[in-house]
């Protein structure tokens, strides 16, 4: 039997009758899926010292269990003294078993991890059922060894779902598990 991560069974069974449910869907095609995350961290310092980029890629992919890439400034700025191309940032882009597995540990074992946790903000939403997240500290990630780490470093992570409004969006990362502090968002 082929391995299936525990969140994406939870879909399957759960999450999809309740949204169906509550929103009146027709067909099972229409419930809002989650299709990416996208985890973006920018290292500001990589002008000045180029090891930042090797570590933060290590990092990044010791969390998320897939290779990152390193993003390169697109447009020269003289006053923080970058050039065209040089690398600014690291990122990683996660689908399909990897992102549920990232998804599960996120929620469950790394966001409880936070100093003064109460939940995520729900006003994170972009209008078209997409929410993104800040992390300031990448020591939460019980991966990160955090006697190795020379510098605490953020960074962000966007959900994208195909839902079409953020009441659909809310309502399926909230099934997911993802604790959100209160309900705001309107319909």
């Amino acid at each position: 039997m082929k391995y299936e991560a525990r969140l994406k069974t939870k879909y399957k069974n759960e999450v999809v009758p309740a949204l169906m449910e509550q929103f009146n869907y027709t067909s099972v095609m229409q419930v809002p899926r989650l299709e990416k995350i996208c985890i973006n961290q920018g290292i500001g310092d990589a002008t000045g010292d180029k090891k930042l980029i090797d570590q933060a890629i290590v990092e990044l992919t010791t969390i998320t269990g897939q290779k990152a890439v390193s993003t390169k400034a697109k447009t020269s700025v003289s006053n923080f003294k970058l050039r065209e191309g040089m690398p600014i940032g690291v990122r990683v882009t996660l689908r399909g078993e990897r992102m549920y597995e990232f998804l599960d540990r996120f929620f469950n074992i790394s966001l409880p991890r936070v100093r003064d946790f109460r939940g995520v903000n729900d006003k994170s939403f972009d209008g078209r059922g997409n929410y993104s997240m800040g992390i300031t500290e990448q020591i939460i990630y019980p991966e990160i060894d955090i006697d190795k780490v020379n510098k605490i470093m953020g960074m962000d992570v966007s959900f994208i779902t195909t839902a079409r409004t953020d009441a659909e969006a809310y309502a399926l990362l909230k099934s997911m598990g993802m604790p959100f502090v209160k309900r705001n968002v309107q319909q």
